[in-house]
């Protein structure tokens, strides 16, 4: 779509409000526990003398913002969510005051043993202590305590000035001390300080929260309190709703950053022993396996301090910092991620430490890899250049120290060395692949130098299923044994086993696997935590040029501990098989007919032979239903493409005959197709009984070389080109047998326009319709047109035949030719065009549009495929598709598809001049109500300047936003056969109705 002025926008989908819990550490110490008021500068378009060191040139940050445009747009949408201070912030205030009172009133507890600690708490407060697994055993040596905390500070995005207000909730934390750090001591009497804390708010008078614990970030390791304010009551017992506080705040115990030496907690380190290792003299810590989640958990709760100090020095040196930070939470949002393990593990915090790390250096040379001049647009796509372009998981980053060896794993390692924290220790392999893939598609959106991707990076919900992934799979809870000692949860052991099964099965076959599960809710604190055992969702995203493959090979069988290695993941799918060339392989063979069958046939298998998962207890959702409602029902790729294939056998025969039949007067140039069943996207590519018949015509154009012999009368060359159909149709008569010809007329009342064209049947299955093009005829009505003495009407009529013989001999053409190509590069493509041809026919709107234009609508999903990447799918394409229309306000955009990819700045303006010049020419869209231009055609009224009315478009936008809002609103549950309307239409059969009396003339008029 064009640019506008910025308009005013809620973040995602208007009619779903979505709760996200943001509980970053970052912020700013205050003693007193009140919230400093951060004044956020805005950016505008700088221009300095400093020159760009080597290190900031090789993140491609060109210009402070992308146009004056997108400025205005990030600007506006800073300021309009940007936290405000007023009476919601006083009163927020006051409760942190009262909190920190209150838990700095809270009296110590001497040694308890384990037992004593769990009894006096659960009977006196009724409070659970929430120890993290393994809980210590009832013979622990060590006792637990609880003494008055060093301090209480209120940090995190809130202080920092980071808070939008679009995520519903507000996370402060509250900072104490405690000492352990081998096997679980210190997770234990953490956990048993939170408890005591809980019960001292619970108890307390002034208590104005609902007291829960919740886990920070979905670690198990790490239980926060969770205290919600109470609704206040009014004297007559209603409920106060005037301060709307909606907020949460997190307790979170720490210790000090000195209290461990970082030494002992690197991922290298191991923590965790067990009882047989001491015994083992020989065996030293550097022989032990390393359990790097269980050091950077513990590691985290004593580097707060540093953080904050870290993120205050970086919004000190650079003025942008904050925006930045909230156009990163912004853009994460709206693609799902966080730092919750369960939303990837990469949320604010993540960016912002990232981010903080690389304005201070570790670039190439020594110097600073972010710029501390860069605006906040230069930050933003920065980082998603550095995310994208450098893959932490093979080549790890170790910043502020070099002394630090790295521990090879599957994740990535950002290793910050003055704190010995790896900052993405919480994301698994799936996340972080997902978050380069979406930095990858995003940066595209900020380098295009022609269209304002503003509403795709920061508005558009992109993280929802079904709009971004071809297969998900909803499969039960299975308990895996643990084989490490790490302190990874039972639901993580399996989440990774999972992906590793699917990632060596699937191949090639997809582009990206995604993980996702529900996070354990906050619990009462007179219970104990239960493990989460939900139903995991595994979601896909298909390749689709290898996802049909029906026959796998493995090694060969000479290489013995390959082809074992390859049968004993496959079992009895695995066989060995002879191929012509002579090699004998370990294969599988797959039955599954289309693409999704195979994928989901594949996929089954390996649930049921690793994780004892049957098929039956699955539920899959790839949105076969929809190729259902095809005719002919969902196809494969190629057996869509096939069904096409015999019709344009004949075609290309019949351009052979032509040109090789002996006696016509001129020369055959070239026949083009300008027929959608002739580019694979006709609803009914071939339909009957047999399957044989052609529904339509299929139209194509007849093109001789140039020639004097042409006359200069338009009306004398409508002759001559009726006199050189019958010509061709005589001779095709008598060079294929079984073929009949006849002539049709057309366009009576409008002379100057193609009157004749001719119907090639054959033998009863294919009928082609031939129409010449004759290049004279564009210059005549142009002639015409611009001929001042010449009368109105006359000119008039010029016009008219002027732009139906481009549309006709021209444009057809043209769009058909780029449909075809189109169709082979974009495997899907041809049947989501047909799907969403049946959607408009299904909802009575077909007559209204034109072929074409659907087919834009559709090419623009898969070649602006932002910002997801280009459909892999049906599924998806048709859904995008819809997306689109239910957001398209034709009123005020036009429709711009730059199918080549080619499309210059200029051509851009000229569209928009167009599309302008036209809402001024009639305003009241009387005449032209779509505007839709792309890259083969500039005019941008070709395909919709005989329809539809705007009431019509205006329907077509209900309808799309009523099946948009289904989608969102059912999710996986969704029916989606629904999205296809159903209605019951009578067919008659007019062989049987006796048609009203004609003159013999107006038969003859039509054909001959």
């Amino acid at each position: 779509m064009t640019t506008q002025p910025a308009k005013k926008r809620k973040l995602g989908d208007e009619s779903t409000r979505e709760r996200n819990t943001w509980s970053e550490r970052t912020g700013s110490n205050t003693n007193d526990g009140s919230i400093e008021n951060s004044n956020i500068q805005k950016n505008g378009h700088r221009t300095n003398g400093h020159s760009r060191s080597e290190g900031d040139q090789i993140l491609l940050s060109n210009g402070s913002f992308k146009s004056t445009l997108f400025k205005l747009q990030i600007e506006e949408l800073l300021e309009n969510v940007k936290w405000k201070q007023g009476r919601r912030a006083e009163r927020i205030g006051t409760l942190l005051r009262q909190l920190k009172i209150d838990i700095e009133n809270k009296s110590e507890r001497g040694e308890l043993s384990i037992i004593e600690a769990e009894r006096q708490l659960q009977k006196r407060h009724g409070v659970a202590i929430p120890f993290p697994e393994p809980r210590p055993g009832p013979d622990a040596k060590y006792k637990l305590a609880y003494a008055k905390p060093a301090g209480v500070n209120v940090v995190g995005s809130y202080a920092l000035g980071t808070v939008i207000k679009t995520q519903g909730y507000v996370t402060i934390d509250s900072i104490f001390q405690e000492k352990d750090y081998l096997n679980y001591r210190y997770f234990h009497k953490r956990a048993y300080y939170l408890a005591c804390l809980a019960a001292g708010i619970k108890d307390s008078k002034s208590n104005d929260f609902e007291v829960k614990f919740d886990c920070l970030n979905g670690n198990p390791l790490q239980p926060v309190l969770s205290l919600t304010p109470k609704s206040e009551i009014s004297a007559e017992g209603a409920q106060s709703k005037s301060l709307d506080l909606e907020c949460v705040i997190r307790v979170l115990p720490i210790i000090s950053e000195k209290q461990f030496p970082v030494s002992k907690l690197l991922p290298s380190k191991n923590c965790v022993r067990r009882g047989d290792d001491a015994s083992r003299s020989t065996r030293t810590d550097q022989d032990l396996p390393p359990t790097p989640f269980y050091n950077a958990s513990l590691r985290s709760d004593s580097a707060v301090n540093q953080y904050l100090r870290l993120f205050h020095d970086a919004s000190a040196r650079c003025e942008a910092f904050k925006e930045a930070c909230i156009l990163g939470r912004l853009w994460l949002r709206q693609r799902g991620l966080g730092g919750e393990i369960e939303n990837g593990g990469f949320g604010h915090f993540e960016w912002a430490s990232m981010m903080a790390l690389l304005l201070q250096g570790d670039g190439p040379k020594g110097h600073k890899v972010l710029s501390p001049e860069y605006s906040s647009y230069q930050l933003f796509k920065a980082m998603l250049q550095f995310l994208a372009g450098r893959d932490l998981t093979s080549k790890p980053m170790i910043v502020r120290t070099t002394d630090v060896g790295i521990l090879k794993s599957d994740g990535p390692t950002l290793l910050d060395g003055e704190t010995g924290v790896n900052i993405l220790f919480k994301m698994a392999p799936w996340s972080y692949k997902l978050l380069r893939r979406l930095a990858r598609i995003s940066l595209e959106m900020l380098n295009d130098p022609i269209f304002n991707y503003f509403d795709q990076l920061f508005i558009v919900k992109a993280d929802r299923p079904l709009e971004s992934f071809d297969m998900v799979a909803r499969l039960p809870f299975v308990s895996i044994p643990s084989t490490t000692r790490d302190a990874e949860s039972s639901s993580m052991r399996l989440y990774r086993k999972i992906y590793t099964i699917l990632k060596k099965g699937l191949g090639d076959r997809v582009e990206d696997i995604n993980l996702a599960w529900a996070s354990l809710p906050p619990w009462p604190i007179k219970t104990a935590p239960k493990e989460p055992t939900n139903a995991i969702e595994v979601r896909i995203v298909l390749d689709p040029a290898n996802a049909g493959r029906s026959v796998d090979h493995g090694p060969s069988a000479e290489n013995k501990k390959e082809a074992a290695a390859f049968r004993a993941f496959w079992g009895e799918k695995a066989e060995l098989r002879r191929f012509k060339d002579g090699s004998i392989i370990e294969s599988l063979i797959w039955a599954g007919k289309t693409e999704l069958d195979v994928t989901w046939e594949i996929v089954s298998y390996l649930f049921k032979r690793h994780l004892k998962i049957e098929p039956e207890t699955c539920e899959v959702y790839h949105g076969a239903q929809l190729g259902e409602l095809l005719p002919g029902g969902l196809l494969s790729v190629q057996q869509n493409m096939a069904n096409y294939q015999p019709l344009m056998t004949a075609a290309s025969n019949l351009e052979q005959t032509i040109r090789g039949v002996e006696g016509l007067p001129l020369q055959l140039r070239q026949i083009l197709s300008a027929s959608s069943t002739l580019t694979y996207t006709s609803l009914y590519p071939l339909a009957g009984p047999d399957n044989q018949h052609s529904p339509e015509p299929a139209d194509l154009v007849i093109q001789f070389e140039g020639s004097g012999r042409w006359p200069d009368d338009l009306l004398a060359i409508q002759r001559t080109k009726i006199a050189l159909l019958l010509k061709v149709g005589d001779l095709l008569g008598g060079a294929i047998a079984g073929v009949k010809t006849r002539l049709g007329l057309e366009n009576e009342e409008h002379p100057s326009m193609n009157a004749a064209f001719l119907d090639v049947i054959f033998r009863e299955r294919f009928v082609f319709r031939l129409r010449i093009q004759n290049e004279r005829e564009e210059t005549l009505n142009e002639r015409r047109l611009k001929d001042k003495s010449v009368g109105q009407h006359a000119r008039e009529e010029a016009a008219m035949a002027l732009s139906a013989y481009k549309r006709q001999f021209v444009q057809l053409p043209a769009h058909a030719q780029i449909v075809r190509t189109l169709c082979t590069r974009f495997p899907f493509l041809s049947q989501t065009i047909r799907l969403m041809k049946r959607w408009f026919d299904s909802h009575l709107l077909s007559l209204h549009f034109s072929e074409q234009f659907i087919e834009l609508l559709v090419i623009r999903t898969f070649v602006q495929s932002h910002p997801w990447s280009p459909p892999s799918s049906i599924m998806t394409g048709f859904l995008r598709s819809l997306l689109f229309l239910s957001r398209w306000d034709w009123r005020v955009d036009p429709l711009v598809v730059n199918i080549s990819g080619e499309m210059s700045s200029g051509d851009f303006e000229t569209i928009n001049t167009r599309f302008e010049a036209w809402r001024k020419i009639d305003p009241g869209m009387n005449r032209v109500v779509l505007f839709a231009a792309s890259t083969m055609d500039m005019e941008g009224v070709t395909w919709t300047q005989e329809g539809p009315s705007k009431v019509v478009a205006t329907r077509m936008t209900t309808l799309a936003r009523s099946a948009v809002g289904l989608v969102h609103e059912a999710g996986l549950e969704l029916d989606i056969t629904l999205l296809i309307s159903q209605h019951q239409l009578m067919r008659v059969h007019h062989e049987k109705i006796p048609e009203p009396p004609r003159p013999k003339s107006y038969l003859k008029r039509r054909f001959n």
